[in-house]
């Protein structure tokens, strides 16, 4: 075990224990350079049969939590391999296990189970979106961490698989007994987003009835048989989660994300005032539809009125953008419920969101920035889920209307890409990417943009495997594939003569990457004068670009433009310096350093 006080790689001083499970101990630890707290998982080799199973075990979850970025997923720093133990660093999550709450106070309040089953529909979609989907398979409150601040976070990956439609079952049966689903019992079928669902609705079973399913008497009853109280929607919408045939559950997080949001819609109370509404209207009705040539006038003047209500809630929403941003967010979310198959609401909310919503700085600075945050990324997702009483999303619908999608996913992607947290993430907008990439050229969509978006997949697909190497120690990405590919991105753009926001954000990715992988660049036999050359076009493209006052874009323009020229300078000392071990020196043009033989293409 490890020490408390110890130091841990140099940089994680253990502060004291904080858990303990039948293979591992958690630490909370301190980096103190950084000033900031982390968990320590350690799995000791002498604590643990077949070891070097659990370890493999441990690697293929801590390789799976790295790719995921999410609010309600904790974020993996470090991986420890040594001698004795296997430590793994992780975001120090405060508060309590759901179970833990359930034992000490019972059943839970029917409106908090709610709150944490959206949150927790949210985080499930987001895994089940990735290529390929990533199915958790272990729902359960002992794997349900409440903050203070009343978020929960999703932990504990040992059971996760990414979904693999070639296989007909899972090789293994993997699971909670009570919590899983019928097929994750071997022979029952493949695993997928549904058996999730059921999941969760077990989850939801226990925490507002505070029976726990995985006890006798080992069965699920209506939650409305143990408190009469509780909704009866909720009731339905639980009945529905844990049916045993998939294909009678919801089909997606996004469909049951919708019913939790309207349980209150399923009443049965509700469901007679509506019957009885209904009924009213259609005895109104009856008295003038009178023939078959009514109905179809009755059709065409319903989609007229659509259309008009579309573009009302459109126009009205583009008028709130700056006066009443929440307003503006529902307008156009009506708009996208009314049709959703017609993508001008989806690119107006997402070019708002980029834009209008992100004007200034929340810091006082007064820098403009053009940020894609969590809370936006997450609108949009719910805004593409399942929006009406069709099982079909929004994103089914919208995929019909094919240019308007490949439109909306080039858009996306790039935000994802450049603009997520104010950094990118580019595991994230690979999906939008390639479709983009593969799409025909259109009006919407022109052969530049789908170039753009080639160029800018090919680079996101390399982020997957930056830290990964194989078992011989070496990397999985050629980075000299990698630097060519960086070059030609920023090379593309130059002669497509995109916009200065484009070549901006393009220059300021490809001398980042130069920043702060220098060392793997030249490991791959990139020359520091290829590296300089790239930063000098760099200097001399940004430093001639002009910024026209008065557009739209200026403001942001040339606060990236002045930020890119520092960070160029920046980028140059750090070649130098990886550079300098065979004390080469010489100069070249703007801050330049070049040494060495060029052995390949700039």
């Amino acid at each position: 075990m490890l020490e408390i006080g110890s130091l841990v790689d140099g940089k994680y001083k253990i502060l004291n224990k904080i858990g303990q499970g039948g293979m591992s101990v958690v630490y909370l630890a301190m980096n103190e350079r950084a000033n900031k707290q982390w968990a320590i998982k350690e799995v000791r080799k002498d604590g643990v049969q077949n070891f070097e199973v659990v370890k493999q075990g441990l690697i293929v979850e801590t390789d799976l939590l790295k790719k995921l970025n999410h609010p309600n997923l904790p974020s993996i720093i470090d991986v420890i391999d040594g001698d004795g133990s296997f430590l793994i660093v992780m975001d120090y999550i405060e508060g309590r296990h759901l179970e833990s709450v359930i034992r000490e106070y019972g059943a839970q309040d029917q409106a908090d189970v709610i709150e944490w089953a959206k949150q927790l529909c949210d985080v499930l979609s987001y895994l089940h979106s990735r290529k390929p989907p990533i199915i958790y398979r272990d729902m359960k409150p002992s794997n349900v961490m409440l903050r203070p601040d009343g978020k929960v976070m999703l932990i504990d990956f040992g059971t996760a698989r990414e979904f693999k439609e070639s296989s007909v079952a899972d090789t293994t049966c993997l699971g909670t007994q009570g919590y899983a689903a019928p097929e994750q019992y071997g022979g029952h079928g493949q695993t997928d987003a549904r058996t999730d669902i059921y999941c969760l609705g077990a989850t939801l079973y226990h925490l507002l009835t505070g029976h726990n399913p995985s006890e006798p008497p080992y069965e699920m009853y209506p939650i409305r048989y143990w408190n009469p109280d509780l909704s009866s929607g909720l009731e339905e919408i639980i009945l529905k989660c844990t049916q045993k045939n998939p294909d009678d559950r919801y089909q997606s997080c996004g469909e049951l994300l919708y019913a939790l949001e309207h349980y209150n819609e399923l009443d049965i109370e509700y469901k007679r005032k509506q019957t009885l509404k209904w009924r009213s209207f259609l005895a109104t009705a009856s008295l003038t539809v009178l023939a078959g040539a009514g109905a179809i006038e009755f059709k065409i003047a319903e989609n007229s009125v659509k259309a008009s209500t579309y573009e009302a809630y459109v126009s009205e929403a583009e008028n709130l953008a700056t006066t009443n941003p929440e307003q503006c967010m529902e307008y156009y979310e009506n708009a996208i419920t009314l049709n959703p198959g017609n993508g001008e609401a989806y690119e107006g909310l997402l070019n708002f969101f980029l834009w209008q919503n992100n004007e200034s700085g929340n810091d006082g600075s007064g820098q403009v920035v053009c940020v894609f945050s969590d809370e936006e990324e997450q609108r949009i997702r719910k805004v593409l889920g399942i929006t009406g009483n069709s099982r079909r999303s929004n994103e089914d619908y919208l995929k019909v209307n094919g240019e308007a999608y490949d439109k909306f996913a080039y858009d996306l992607g790039i935000a994802y890409f450049y603009s997520y947290n104010g950094t990118g993430n580019k595991a994230a907008s690979k999906k939008w990417l390639e479709i983009a990439s593969e799409a025909a050229p259109t009006e919407k969509l022109n052969e530049k943009n789908i170039s753009r978006a080639k160029n800018l997949y090919k680079i996101a697909s390399y982020y997957e495997s930056l830290s990964m190497r194989n078992q011989a120690g070496d990397s999985m990405v050629s980075y000299s594939d990698y630097w060519l590919d960086l070059v030609n991105m920023v090379e593309s753009d130059a002669e497509n003569g995109e916009s200065n926001v484009n070549t901006l954000l393009a220059y300021k990715e490809l001398v980042a990457q130069i920043a702060s992988k220098a060392a793997e660049f030249k490991g791959a036999g990139i020359t520091d004068k290829q590296m300089n050359t790239q930063l000098e076009k760099a200097y001399e493209r940004i430093s001639g670009m002009e910024i026209v006052t008065g557009t739209a874009n200026a403001d942001y323009e040339q606060e990236m433009k002045d930020s890119l020229l520092n960070n160029i300078a920046q980028a140059q000392i750090t070649v130098q310096a990886t550079y300098n071990t065979s004390n080469i020196e010489g100069t070249t043009g703007q801050g330049g350093v070049e040494s060495g033989t060029d052995t390949a293409a700039d």
